[in-house]
């Protein structure tokens, strides 16, 4: 009985899975391709900004374990990109007290002052850009920008990403950077065709 129900289940998820892939535009039957390309403010590299893509009917994102550090004074990487529902571990590495809080778009907190060696953890259960400070440090900030897509990637120094494993289809993308207003369009996947988001 259970086995039969089990199967039932089962296949009423693939046939919604299948649903899903073919309004979305996505060729099931398609090896899984990816999206490289560039992001760019100005004509110049964009670096630490992150670009994903709308897959609401995808498989969720793995929640792993991530890390942002506090260390030389700086939290380090200063942008962060993670699923919703993933816990990030604030240590401080710092040989002098620090604090960590946040107040904008996601879910506030204060994780207090905290010494040498020790670590707090926060976990993001909502799309957001998290902003995060020190009120001991003020020039300290960083972003964590929670997603809800397994479809994610961070820039690198030239302004270059890659999102492996992203079924060949249309998607609309949305990329944000510090500073600037954030960038939603469409873009084709496994079209062979080179990707690039310019900010003026």
């Amino acid at each position: 009985m259970h086995s039969q129900m089990g199967k039932a289940v089962a296949t009423a998820l693939g046939i919604a899975t299948l649903v899903w892939l073919a309004a979305a535009g996505i060729d099931a039957a398609a090896e899984p391709s990816g999206l490289a390309g560039r992001l760019l403010a100005g004509g110049r590299p964009a670096a630490e900004a992150v670009i994903w893509l709308d897959a609401p009917g995808a498989p969720r994102a793995h929640e792993g374990r991530f890390v942002v550090r506090q260390r030389n004074m700086a939290f380090v990487p200063r942008v962060l990109a993670v699923p919703v529902g993933s816990t990030v571990e604030l240590p401080n590495d710092d040989r002098i007290f620090h604090n960590v809080f946040s107040f904008t778009n996601g879910t506030p907190f204060d994780l207090g002052v905290y010494p040498t060696g020790a670590s707090k953890r926060i976990t993001l259960d909502r799309p957001a850009v998290n902003r995060l400070y020190c009120n001991i440090h003020p020039h300290m900030a960083a972003y964590i920008i929670a997603v809800d897509s397994p479809y994610y990637a961070t820039t690198d120094k030239t302004g270059a990403f890659t999102i492996r494993d992203v079924p060949a289809g249309r998607y609309t993308y949305h990329a944000w950077r510090s500073g600037a207003e954030m960038l939603s369009a469409t873009v084709t996947v496994g079209d062979g065709q080179p990707f690039e988001v310019a900010w003026r």
